[in-house]
C-alpha cells in the first residue's frame, strides 16, 4: 500500500512540474511585447553574422522602440523578479543606444558589437522566462537553432 501511495505522489509532483513548466512557456508566448522585441531581434541580429549591417542600420529606430515598449510593459508575475526588471533596463537603455551610435555613422564593427551585447541580454531575458534553461548556452551554428 505504501509503494502505491508514493507512486501516486511521485506522479503528482511530476505533473505539477510540467504544469508550471508549460505555465511558464506559455506566459512568455503570450508577452507581447517581448515577442515583438524578439522579432526584430531575430530579423536584425542573424544578417550581421553573414556581415550584412543593413537590416539593423534600418531598423535600429524599431529595435529601440520596442525595447521601449518592452520596458513600458507588465512583466508577467512568474518573471517579476529584480534581475528580470535589470536586464529589461538594460535592453532598454542599450538598443537606444545602439540607434544613436547607428545616426552617428558608427562602423560596422561598433555596430556589431554593441548589437551583440544586445542580443546576449535578451538571452538572458529569455534564461529568466525558463527557470532551469541553459537557453543561453546555444549554438546559433546549429541547424536547428530558432528564437
Amino acid at each position: 500500500m505504501k509503494i502505491q501511495t508514493l507512486k501516486v505522489f511521485i506522479a503528482i509532483l511530476f505533473m505539477a512540474g510540467l504544469a508550471a513548466t508549460a505555465n511558464a512557456q506559455l506566459s512568455m508566448e503570450n508577452w507581447t511585447e517581448l515577442k515583438n522585441f524578439h522579432k526584430v531581434m531575430a530579423q536584425t541580429f542573424h544578417p550581421t553574422e553573414e556581415g550584412n549591417f543593413k537590416p539593423i542600420r534600418e531598423r535600429s529606430g524599431e529595435l529601440a522602440e520596442n525595447a521601449r515598449l518592452l520596458a513600458d510593459s507588465k512583466v508577467p508575475a512568474e518573471f517579476n523578479k529584480p534581475e528580470m526588471v535589470k536586464a529589461i533596463q538594460e535592453l532598454n537603455a542599450g538598443s537606444r543606444n545602439l540607434d544613436v551610435m547607428i545616426k552617428n555613422k558608427a562602423t560596422d564593427e561598433e555596430v556589431g558589437k554593441s548589437l551583440s551585447t544586445l542580443h546576449d541580454t535578451f538571452h538572458k531575458i529569455v534564461g529568466l522566462c525558463q527557470a532551469g534553461d541553459s537557453h543561453e548556452k546555444h549554438d546559433h551554428n546549429d541547424p536547428n537553432h530558432k528564437h
